[in-house]
């Protein structure tokens, strides 16, 4: 086992875009586990885009990501030492141990890592589609949009770790998916991979100089019977399009706004149609519900086994990556799933 440990440390806040001198390559001794504590070699990192948000010393759903300290997020990895009688070393364990090689983790603590089975599943699987963003797809979905069979429901960045499990979730029960998603090749991927009924490519409308008007003609061809359930997770002209399609009571899982992560206004164009169409909206963080996760993790679990559910991960090499792959996730270069591989 190595004696030393790297990590990426957040030094700056960011002002404006996230930039790689806001973090700091550090190196610490790794130390040996006390009384109650578990010794976890990383072998994957979670790249997720509300870490952007956590960046900003601002009131948010969750504290900002203290400066100077290892930056915060999901790992998933190997027990080497142990002196918590509930874990041994060769355990496959997923947790919160943060963009460094080795974390020391309290184990009595609730909700701070558990054991997981790779017989069937990947263990990288268990950050992406049977991890928090599959949960969070299945929670904004099922619990939010309710979808019904027969009724169409919208989710943007479809092809990310998140919108593609809402997609083939839609699809299970006998909805029309429609994603939007950034790229040709994304698209593709969703209509020809994932099993959605269409893909809008908001790219090839918005551009650099922006035509709504055209993104909205495009999901409406997407749409012929209007939308019923919006997953949103861009915001911005790709949130004002799919308002203007929602039908009357429809509903809104507002996941992310990724549009204004760099601290740009995203004011809405039209926000009368939440009152015209009687829409409802709730924006919603998964880690505050729980009481959900035993059964979505249960439901995506068996379908990454079976085969019924695709993901895709885009893998960077070596602590060293994690800050350039980070600031390509939030500019829509990742494909499917960010995640970091460490052994």
């Amino acid at each position: 086992m190595s004696t030393i440990n790297k990590q990426i440390h957040l030094v700056s806040r960011p002002e404006g875009e996230a930039r790689a001198d806001n973090f700091k390559l550090v190196e610490t001794a790794v130390g040996e586990p006390q009384e109650g504590q578990v010794l976890v070699r990383n072998h994957f990192l979670s790249l997720d885009p509300y870490m952007r948000g956590r960046m900003n010393d601002a009131k948010s759903y969750a504290k900002p990501q203290p400066l100077g300290q290892v930056m915060q997020g999901g790992t998933a990895g190997e027990v080497v030492a142990s002196k918590h009688p509930g874990y041994k070393p060769g355990d496959t364990v997923v947790g919160y141990g943060g963009w460094q090689q080795y974390a020391m983790v309290e184990a009595a603590m609730p909700g701070v890592m558990r054991k997981v089975d790779t017989a069937h599943i990947p263990l990288s699987a268990y950050l992406g589609a049977v991890g928090m963003p599959g949960v969070t797809a299945w929670y904004g979905l099922m619990k939010i949009c309710q979808p019904k069979a027969g009724q169409t429901i919208v989710v943007s960045a479809a092809s990310g770790a998140v919108g593609s499990a809402v997609g083939q979730l839609a699809k299970t029960r006998g909805c029309r998916a429609v994603g939007i998603a950034g790229g040709a090749d994304k698209c593709a991927y969703v209509t020809g991979e994932l099993g959605f009924d269409a893909c809008v490519d908001y790219k090839a409308f918005m551009g650099t100089s922006g035509d709504p008007k055209s993104l909205y003609l495009a999901l409406t061809d997407a749409t012929p019977d209007g939308v019923d359930g919006c997953f949103e997770n861009v915001g911005g002209a790709v949130l004002d399009a799919t308002l203007a399609r929602m039908n009357a009571f429809g509903r809104i899982a507002l996941c992310g706004m990724i549009s204004g992560y760099d601290g740009q206004p995203i004011p809405l164009q039209q926000p009368q149609l939440l009152l015209q169409s009687r829409l409802a909206l709730e924006g919603f963080i998964v880690s505050e519900h729980m009481e959900i996760w035993p059964e979505a993790l249960k439901e995506l679990g068996t379908l990454v086994a079976t085969g019924k559910l695709k993901y895709r991960e885009t893998v960077a090499d070596g602590i060293e990556a994690a800050p350039a792959a980070f600031l390509g996730l939030l500019k829509g270069k990742n494909f499917g799933k960010q995640l970091v591989k460490l052994v």
